[in-house]
């Protein structure tokens, strides 16, 4: 899939330790248009696509993070970028979708199976027992928080859907992540999981519940992610 071998890599799941370097001191840079960051080095986005669908495909408990900016219907692009992100859900069999709402500490307790949080997202990937993982739609300053912890503790393959520039701090990051580039990052996953002969469940029902969710949802273990749609901005909003 991609040249760049696998001693070369240098933003790679940890656990790096306590208060490891960070990517930019290790010489990892923002890549340009066009490119995505390939645990630490710059090729053609479309090879991020593949082996982030890898993971996402192979790797255990492999789940969704959405954040504030499409969880929330601030406008109809957050409603269209919330559905391509179902509907990229619903490639994956298996994959859970663990919601990002806001930025505030969750103290003294959080529920990791409700929630993750960037200032201790460690508690939801390790109670989870993630392997997997892409944030989209999460404030970047946030997200650089939440990626440099994740490596520092936890075994996590991160994965970074930016609207901006991309996530140095992420093993796998594509930048420019507008309603397109979501579309065939589900494309991709549709194309690599047909290639490697995995199944969509006949029921749609491609969402794992974590206990908590399943315990609001009358003991459901699965739901279909494109059987609620996001509803349409009402006129005037």
């Amino acid at each position: 899939m991609c040249e760049i071998r696998e001693e070369d890599r240098i933003i790679t799941p940890g656990p790096a330790g306590f208060l490891p370097l960070s990517a930019a001191q290790l010489g990892v840079t923002l890549c340009d248009p066009g490119q995505g960051i390939y645990y630490g080095h710059h090729i053609d986005e479309e090879k991020v696509m593949e082996e982030a669908a890898t993971r996402m495909l192979t790797e255990k408990n492999a789940t969704i993070f959405p954040g504030p900016m499409i969880l929330w219907r601030w406008n109809q692009h957050a409603i269209e970028k919330a559905h391509a992100v179902l509907e990229m859900a619903a490639q994956i069999p298996n994959v859970r979708i663990i919601p990002m709402p806001d930025y505030r500490p969750k103290y003294p307790k959080i529920d990791p199976e409700e929630a993750i949080n960037p200032n201790h997202p460690n508690l939801t990937i390790l109670h989870n027992k993630i392997e997997a993982c892409i944030f989209v739609g999460v404030h970047c300053h946030y997200a650089n928080l939440t990626l440099k912890m994740i490596r520092s503790g936890t075994n996590c393959c991160t994965i970074a859907l930016c609207a901006q520039q991309g996530h140095e701090d992420a093993m796998l990051s594509v930048r420019d992540c507008d309603l397109a580039s979501l579309q065939k990052m589900t494309a991709v996953i549709k194309r690599v999981r047909e290639k490697m002969g995995i199944e969509l469940p006949a029921s749609g029902e491609a969402v794992q519940f974590t206990p908590t969710q399943s315990s609001v949802n009358a003991g459901k273990s699965h739901v279909d992610p494109l059987a609620t749609q996001p509803q349409p901005v009402a006129a005037g909003v």
